[in-house]
C-alpha cells in the first residue's frame, strides 16, 4: 500500500470520541484518568491451560565474513499461557535473537518453534507473516514510529497490513474507535494528532504499546520495552506490561539486560552465550 492510500485510508473526519465508546468489560487501571476497556482476550478452548510457545533445540549462527558466529546453541524453553516471562543475558548472550526466533522474524538453522501446539519455524514466509500480524504484538526499545503519522494513525498502521483496501474502509470507523480506546487506556487520549517528534520517549513506547495492542494479539513480545529510557519512565511502562498482563491474561515475553525489571516478571529465562541456564 503506498502512502498516499495510506493517508487516505486513516484520514476519517467521523466521531471517534472516548466517551462514546461502548465497552464489554470495566475499566483497565493502566491511568487514573483512563475510562477505557479492551477487548476480551481470544483464548482457544483447546489451548486454554499449559505453553502457548515451546522451542526445542534452537540453533542460530550470523556470519562475519568467513567466520561463522554462534548465537544460540540448542535453546528448550517454554512459555505458559498467561505469564510475564523475563528472558535476560548480557549484551550478546542470543537473548533478541532467542526473541526474533519466537515472534518467526527469522527461522533458526536447527530446531523448532511451537505455537500453541502448532511447529510455525518451518511456515512459509506469508504464512508466518500472516500468524505474526493477526496473532503476536510486537514493541522495540527504539519505538520505529513513522515520522510523518501522528499518533493515531501509527497506532492504526497493523490493521492496515492486516486487511485489504476495502475491508479496511469498511470497518475504518471501528478501527478508529479501537485505537482511540487503547490510547485512552495509556493515558494518551490529549496526544491522538501529535506526531512523534513531539512526544517524549515515554509517551513514543505507550504508542508502540497501543500499535502492538491494536490487533488484540495472543502473545505480546517485547524486546528491551525499558532500554532507551531513564529508570522512572522505564518503571511506568513496566507498570503498564504488568498491568496488560494481570488484569487482560496477556501473555507478555520481554527479552532485557536489567536484573531488576527482570525481577518483576512471574518466571526469568537466563541466557548465557546462547544457552539457557534456567527454564
Amino acid at each position: 500500500m503506498n502512502r498516499h492510500v495510506s493517508r487516505e485510508i486513516l484520514d476519517d473526519h467521523g466521531d471517534c470520541s472516548t466517551t462514546q465508546l461502548a465497552t464489554t468489560r470495566g475499566p483497565v487501571a493502566l491511568d487514573a484518568k483512563s475510562h477505557a476497556s479492551v477487548e476480551p482476550r481470544r483464548i482457544d478452548p483447546a489451548h486454554a491451560q499449559g505453553d502457548v510457545l515451546r522451542t526445542t533445540g534452537l540453533f542460530k549462527s550470523f556470519r562475519k565474513g568467513p567466520v561463522e558466529v554462534p548465537v544460540l546453541r540448542g535453546v528448550d524453553m517454554s512459555v505458559r499461557r498467561g505469564e510475564l516471562l523475563a528472558i535476560i543475558g548480557q549484551s550478546g548472550s542470543g537473548k533478541s535473537t532467542l526473541l526474533h526466533l519466537l515472534g518467526t522474524l527469522d527461522a533458526p538453522d536447527e530446531g523448532e518453534v511451537h505455537f500453541e501446539g502448532r511447529r510455525i519455524d518451518n511456515l512459509s514466509s506469508a504464512q508466518r507473516d500472516l500468524l505474526r500480524n493477526r496473532r503476536f504484538g510486537m514493541i522495540f526499545q527504539f519505538y520505529h514510529l513513522l515520522p510523518e503519522l501522528n499518533v493515531l494513525e501509527n497506532v492504526l498502521t497493523p490493521l492496515m497490513i492486516t486487511e485489504s483496501v476495502l475491508g479496511y474502509l469498511l470497518r475504518r470507523r471501528h478501527h478508529r474507535r479501537r485505537a482511540t480506546e487503547l490510547l485512552e487506556l495509556l493515558g494518551l487520549d490529549h496526544r491522538l494528532t501529535h506526531k512523534p517528534r513531539e512526544l517524549s520517549g515515554g509517551e513514543m513506547q505507550r504508542t508502540a504499546i497501543a500499535r502492538a495492542l491494536v490487533t488484540n494479539p495472543d502473545l505480546l513480545l517485547a524486546d528491551e520495552p525499558t532500554g532507551n529510557l531513564d529508570h522512572e519512565t522505564g518503571r511506568e511502562i513496566l507498570e503498564v506490561l504488568r498491568a496488560l498482563n494481570r488484569e487482560q491474561n496477556l501473555t507478555i515475553v520481554m527479552v532485557t539486560h536489567d536484573q531488576s525489571i527482570a525481577d518483576q516478571a512471574d518466571r526469568v529465562v537466563r541466557l548465557v552465550d546462547g544457552q539457557v541456564q534456567n527454564a
